[in-house]
């Protein structure tokens, strides 16, 4: 079995694969100050209540946008699993050409996604839209050719700039509202944070289409907020699970 990790700025999602087939998948939220001794707990813990032996992992792979935290998730992978974990980054095999002027300034979680997108459609121009802590567009040739992106605000820090940065403005939960026209301030703010990513992805989607893929390009959402806008008809998919099924093709690329 193989263990997969997208460690990110405000939390750890993963999975575990049997072959092909993702088991589960978990979460756990806080990233910046964990120790290997905490991490390494916590995935002992998750791997037993699901009643999976630790030597039934064969591999460990992870993808991490948090510097303070990869050392840490490292030296617990290789106490608590005994095994030596691969992660994203210079030197590595991904199937990709980066077109990035600087390559090292893509993020790992990007790479992971568009890996995943490649695997799954590997013939297609592909448009990917991450939706977390930030909302990245990543634009993926069908040659292989990852061409560049697009990064905005997602939608939990503009609801936190918004609390943060105003003395009267409460925190809200993010949701559709069932109408545009906000009746009272905690509607309004779900009003003007839904529909702001929604035009966005629709902005940005339409014109990388245009632009680089002469129209045609499958666009897919992903992250945790991705489900919110399965009604508007704005993603051809919706795969929350595609960084893990990236890290699955990775590590079959480098192990």
């Amino acid at each position: 079995m193989i263990l997969c990790l997208d460690v990110g700025n405000s939390q750890v999602y993963g999975g575990c694969f049997e072959g092909e087939k993702l088991l589960f998948t978990f979460r756990k939220k806080g990233t910046h100050r964990l120790s290997s001794d905490e991490l390494g707990i916590f995935l002992t813990n998750i791997l037993e209540q699901k009643g999976l032996e630790l030597s039934q992992i064969s591999a460990v792979g992870f993808c991490s946008v948090v510097p303070q935290v990869i050392h840490s998730l490292k030296n617990a992978i290789r106490k608590y699993l005994n095994i030596e974990p691969l992660s994203i980054g210079p030197g590595m095999k991904t199937g990709l050409q980066i077109k990035y002027k600087n390559p090292l300034e893509v993020g790992a979680d990007r790479i992971a996604n568009a890996i995943g997108a490649r695997s799954l459609f590997p013939d297609e121009n592909c448009i990917l839209v991450d939706l977390g802590t930030a909302t990245t567009f990543c634009l993926v040739s069908k040659e292989g050719h990852y061409l560049g992106g697009a990064i905005a605000p997602g939608p939990r820090i503009s609801m936190e700039v918004l609390e943060e940065k105003t003395a009267m403005l409460p925190s809200v939960e993010i949701i559709k509202p069932s109408e545009a026209l906000g009746l009272s301030t905690v509607s309004s703010i779900q009003s003007g944070i839904y529909y702001s990513q929604l035009g966005l992805i629709r902005e940005l989607s339409e014109r990388f289409k245009s632009e680089y893929f002469a129209g045609e390009a499958r666009v897919i959402g992903t992250g945790g907020f991705s489900s919110l806008f399965k009604s508007e008809n704005v993603f051809d998919e919706i795969l929350p699970d595609l960084v893990l099924k990236g890290l699955l093709s990775f590590l079959r690329k480098n192990i």
